[in-house]
């Protein structure tokens, strides 16, 4: 079982690390932060295409990240 939780674990830190750096970055450095950026992270827009579906898989792996380490803590 700790093996299988193990497996799991690398694989979806793996994903969760690929789909993270596939994310284009959300504001242009800092003048992006003074001129604006703080409207992108509080929601204002919404995602589309591609971005839409890299967001929801970044909350679901790490979701699944957090529950695989504290499955895996748990029965080691």
């Amino acid at each position: 079982m700790e093996q299988l939780l193990s497996i799991m674990l690398v694989i979806v830190s793996i994903l969760l690390i690929t789909v993270v750096l596939l994310q284009s970055g959300r504001s242009a450095g800092l003048s992006g932060a003074i001129s604006g950026g703080a409207e992108q992270m509080v929601g204002k827009t919404k995602a589309r295409g591609l971005e839409a579906v890299l967001s929801k898989a970044t909350v679901v792996l790490g979701v699944l990240f957090f529950v695989f380490a504290l499955w895996l803590g748990y029965f080691m």
